[in-house]
């Protein structure tokens, strides 16, 4: 069984994406895929980039890219309004659901990204909206402890030096490495070669 490290952050639409895509593409390759949630904008201020959605025809031909990937994919797609947001409760909300350490399930972590990115398009920060996902996740945690605040900023510190400089990024045990929505077939390719060695 091949092991898939997968990091992402809430509030890119590539990782969600990608999220979407990957249980068919990895259909008959004995995997096991763990979720990593960081912060985004912490790798950007890691490697002093600047976030895509920041340059004004950049984050339109972004959101044009991803709705007609959503499409082809038959996914849904309905970007929150603001965007960008503050993914911070979402992603502590995340690391909160597991004990200290632990990885969020496939569940948890569909559960916020469609609740950002397949509900109505309002603001993913939304008081009601977020109490009712949080109800729904059931933390074993209090995200808003100053131990799942850390515990978040030492992922995206670790995810950082291990190489990881954007999201969504997919890594195998063997050290090789895949960046982006569209790296998903690269991976599943190299996976089962190696799966039929």
């Amino acid at each position: 069984m091949q092991r898939v490290i997968f990091d992402f952050d809430v509030i890119s639409p590539y990782a969600y994406l990608a999220f979407e895509r990957l249980p068919a593409a990895l259909e008959g390759v004995s995997h096991h895929v763990d979720y990593r949630p960081l912060l985004f904008a912490g790798l950007l201020k890691h490697f002093g980039n600047t976030a895509p959605v920041d340059v004004a025809p950049k984050k339109a031909w972004l959101f044009r890219q991803c709705a007609w990937i959503a499409e082809r994919d038959g996914v849904v797609f309905r970007p929150p309004l603001p965007h960008p947001f503050n993914p911070l409760a979402l992603l502590r909300l995340l690391v909160a659901s597991v004990p200290a350490g632990g990885q969020p399930n496939r569940h948890t972590v569909e559960l916020a990204m469609r609740h950002v990115w397949a509900r109505d398009g309002g603001d993913a920060n939304d008081p009601d909206a977020l109490k009712a996902l949080t109800d729904a996740i059931a933390p074993l945690r209090d995200p808003r402890s100053d131990e799942v605040k850390s515990e978040l900023q030492a992922r995206t510190a670790d995810a950082a030096a291990a190489g990881v400089f954007g999201v969504p990024f997919f890594r195998l045990d063997d050290g090789q490495a895949f960046w982006g929505q569209d790296g998903v077939e690269v991976l599943v390719d190299v996976m089962r070669k190696k799966q039929g060695a």
